[in-house]
């Protein structure tokens, strides 16, 4: 007689910024989720879809808070002090790190509302980015044990 499994736990993330601070913490947390047995899933919203677009992980910015971050070129010094920082700690950079994540079994999604918002096309986005609508990832967050605002 086979058992039957019980259903993975849930974990989701959402991700509505395209900066360096926007991105890692999702895909940091969603590698353990995975990691930890957990069927995990990014949600990318409004500025955050920029991160599932072609090249768009390569572009992504630290802004420092407040009003140093609105100074002409403070955002990209604090970029590459920050790239620095994370290559010192032995932190993957977030290329290495989005492409973990999705080997890992992490599922990364785009919102609807704003791929159609910003006239995104389905090619524009990387291989393997599922598109949800609102109310299916309602669906799936409903039942999850964690879903976070990264």
């Amino acid at each position: 007689m086979q058992q039957q499994s019980d259903p993975k736990e849930r974990a989701c993330f959402i991700c509505s910024r395209d900066t360096m601070d926007g991105a890692y913490p999702a895909l940091i947390l969603g590698i353990n989720a995975a990691r930890l047995g957990m069927e995990a899933k990014v949600f990318y919203t409004f500025m955050g879809v920029n991160l599932v677009r072609r090249g768009g992980i390569e572009k992504a910015k630290f802004i420092p808070p407040g009003v140093m971050g609105a100074v002409p070129g403070m955002s990209t010094m604090a970029t590459a002090m920050m790239k620095k920082k994370i290559e010192k700690a032995n932190i993957p950079a977030l290329p290495e790190l989005m492409e973990m994540a999705q080997l890992e079994g992490v599922e990364l999604i785009a919102c609807r509302m704003t791929i159609d918002m910003m006239e995104f096309k389905q090619e524009e986005l990387i291989d393997d980015v599922a598109i949800w609508d609102a109310e299916q990832f309602m669906k799936y967050a409903k039942d999850a044990k964690l879903c976070l605002f990264t």
